[in-house]
């Protein structure tokens, strides 16, 4: 059979065949308005925005022993992308060091740093940590650092580093590309097409 035969075939058995005129469907009056988890999310994103410590606890954090490497990515990160982080391939492009601060400084500072950056289009950082084998407990620099980096949403990934660069003492961190360089890599995309 060929293709105008099926073609006219089918025609033929649709001929009688109306479309539905829909009246179920109830128009909205009005804006829609959020649930209260909603609310919640988007209070939370924007204090994020905002570089707001407040959301980073200094009240607890799963600890860690001085020589664990640290590890960690997000959803959608690529392998290879994580890969690459690990083995120290990126150019490092900022540093911040930790030593001798007290948690709430090197939290205020990390936020203020990772932030900077962003605007700065440094995608690729290293955060000094120490191990903490003196500190007690343990590792607490540390173990708080990498659960706040897992909680900064523009953290995509972190590992601890090589050992010339710090080992065990230090993280390579990459960002996420702020949203302004986003939008200006998708307007610089569409006029290349136009």
């Amino acid at each position: 059979m060929s293709d105008k035969n099926e073609f006219e075939l089918f025609r033929e058995m649709m001929s009688d065949v109306a479309p539905i005129e829909q009246d179920t469907v109830e128009d909205q009056a009005g804006p829609h308005s959020p649930t209260e988890a909603q609310l919640a999310r988007q209070y939370a994103a924007q204090r994020l925005a905002h570089s707001n410590p407040e959301y980073l606890s200094l009240d607890y954090a799963t600890m860690v022993k001085p020589d664990d490497v640290m590890a960690y990515k997000r959803d959608g990160v690529q392998d290879g992308v994580f890969r690459k982080l690990r083995l120290g391939k990126y150019d490092i492009n900022a540093r911040l060091d930790l030593h001798k601060m007290s948690l709430e400084k090197a939290r205020d500072e990390i936020l203020r740093f990772l932030k900077q950056c962003q605007r700065m289009d440094v995608r690729t950082v290293i955060i000094v940590h120490g191990k903490g084998e003196r500190s007690n407990p343990p590792a607490m620099m540390k173990s708080y650092v990498c659960q706040w980096l897992q909680q900064i949403s523009d953290v995509l990934c972190f590992h601890s580093a090589l050992r010339h660069q710090g080992g065990s003492g230090a993280l390579y961190v990459m960002l996420k590309k702020s949203q302004e360089k986003k939008l200006e890599t998708r307007e610089r995309h569409l006029s290349h097409r136009a």
